[in-house]
């Protein structure tokens, strides 16, 4: 009857063994996803006080030369297209600036940062 009972014992120590090792893979799994998304954000807020430092000092750099808007309208010709052209720049100027920032461009990915390297969509999308 003693080793009937062992074998249970061991039976039963084996189960909570075999339910205790899935317990640890499981926090594993948890530990690992906030690991991950740690390291993403340090990152996300390193680009984005690399940002803020640069518009800080370009508002410092602008502050104390004239632009264009403090001239006289008169003294700026533009006719229909050239504003057109002027805006269809400066949009594509932006979404290059927030491309070499770090973040994705492209329809995929939007807003995202990006961690590994280059992204052929946002290229792609750069190019057209």
């Amino acid at each position: 009857m003693e080793k009937r009972d062992i074998f249970t014992q061991i039976h039963g120590l084996e189960t909570n063994m075999g339910n205790l090792h899935q317990e640890v893979g499981a926090l594993k799994l948890i530990v690992k996803e906030l690991l991950e998304e740690n390291q993403r954000l340090l990152m996300e807020n390193e680009q984005l006080r690399k940002v803020l430092q640069l518009e800080h000092h370009e508002q410092d750099q602008t502050a104390s030369v004239p632009t264009r808007e403090s001239a006289p309208a008169a003294d700026i010709p533009l006719d229909e297209a050239e504003a057109k052209a002027n805006l269809v720049g400066e949009g594509y100027d932006n979404l290059a600036r927030l491309y070499h920032e770090g973040f994705h461009i492209c329809n995929v990915y939007y807003g995202h940062l990006r961690t590994e390297g280059d992204c052929l969509f946002c290229l792609s999308f750069l190019n057209k």
